[in-house]
């Protein structure tokens, strides 16, 4: 069968849409003393880190360091909800610290920065999807998890990147047609693995949409030798020339475990950090963003994963700003999609669980 799309109105951001990727300055003994601060903060609100690999390595090095947790957004809102401690401080995206919250109602949910956002989520407005789900009633809604909690709760089924062929598949097989949304990368990716019947929304992120193929196709020719893995939300003529397409935690096992010595890797930067912890001894080659047509809105890195910084996490540990809220109501019918994944999942024990982004 044939995916469609949504012809008439794409939700690619521009570029005013987008902020500038923040770096944090600072010399080694302001970061020792920033970091000594938050661990003692840390156990006044008996609160531990969840945190992104696609944040900055001191905030991925403090969550491993204070018995946090440095995955993929599904593993982090699980740690969360495993962990014995009070608050959660989610280092991410929006969407992440609502995805904490919804199955962690209990607990307080922090964010370093309550602006960080993510353009599948912004391209995702809740109003414009579900009158476009009202107006298909014979398909099932399926939902990347990079999305709003009002979004998830709009739909039947939340899925990651490593779980989205397979519960695709599940639902085809099951005679099911499909609304995929929002991104259009990873649903063509998906739809083109399992033949299914899928309405595409058109979506897309900022990242990896920048990744440019021909100018992948001429660093390979310089690195003959080099392995090829790519995040399936990117473009169609950069998947095709992958020797490995998966998920951000399918990226990390690759590298490890593949019989190469050097790779060339399309998703954002900041996962070179757990990557290099894992596989000290790989060359890692960032895929080009550069060439012609170029515009290097993100040159490989979420300017909103970059929102997030040591001195902010101290902030609200000290104030107790930027908690996250999600009405009940809500978080009820979230929940319910998010829980058909995890279900699938330990039933399913083969699936390729992660992840988001």
């Amino acid at each position: 069968m044939n995916s469609e799309i949504i012809q008439h109105r794409s939700y690619s951001l521009g570029k005013e849409q987008i902020p500038l990727v923040a770096v944090e300055s600072l010399d080694d003994i302001e970061r020792m003393n920033l970091k000594e601060k938050i661990k003692k903060k840390l156990k006044e609100r008996e609160a531990v880190i969840v945190s992104h690999y696609y944040t900055d390595a001191d905030l991925q090095l403090l969550a491993d360091e204070t018995g946090g947790c440095v995955s993929d957004s599904l593993e982090m809102a699980r740690f969360g909800r495993d962990a014995k401690a009070k608050n959660l401080i989610v280092c991410g995206v929006k969407f992440m610290g609502e995805t904490a919250k919804i199955l962690n109602p209990e607990k307080q949910i922090f964010m370093p920065d309550l602006d960080a956002n993510c353009s599948l989520d912004i391209g995702c407005p809740v109003d414009e999807f579900s009158d476009f789900c009202d107006a298909h009633p014979d398909r099932i809604v399926v939902v990347y998890a990079n999305t709003s909690a009002a979004v998830k709760a709009r739909a039947d089924w939340m899925v990651t990147s490593g779980s989205a062929i397979d519960v695709i598949k599940y639902l085809d097989a099951n005679n099911k047609k499909i609304i995929w949304a929002p991104d259009k990368y990873l649903g063509d990716y998906v739809q083109k693995q399992s033949g299914a019947d899928m309405l595409i929304w058109q979506g897309s992120c900022i990242v990896h949409e920048e990744f440019k193929s021909k100018e992948l196709e001429s660093l390979c020719k310089n690195h003959p030798d080099a392995k090829i893995l790519v995040h399936p939300e990117s473009p169609s003529s950069v998947i095709s020339q992958a020797d490995m397409v998966g998920s951000t935690t399918a990226i990390i096992k690759a590298v490890s475990e593949m019989n190469a010595k050097k790779f060339i890797i399309a998703t954002d930067k900041g996962i070179f950090h757990k990557i290099k912890e894992v596989a000290k001894n790989k060359i890692l080659i960032e895929a080009p963003t550069a060439g012609k047509g170029a515009t290097c809105i993100s040159c490989a890195h979420c300017p909103w994963m970059a929102m997030n910084s040591l001195k902010k996490l101290l902030h609200i540990l000290e104030t107790g700003e930027n908690e996250i809220f999600v009405k009940k109501d809500i978080i009820n019918r979230a929940k319910g999609s998010i829980e058909k994944l995890l279900n699938f999942t330990n039933n399913n024990k083969d699936v390729g669980l992660a992840n988001d982004a």
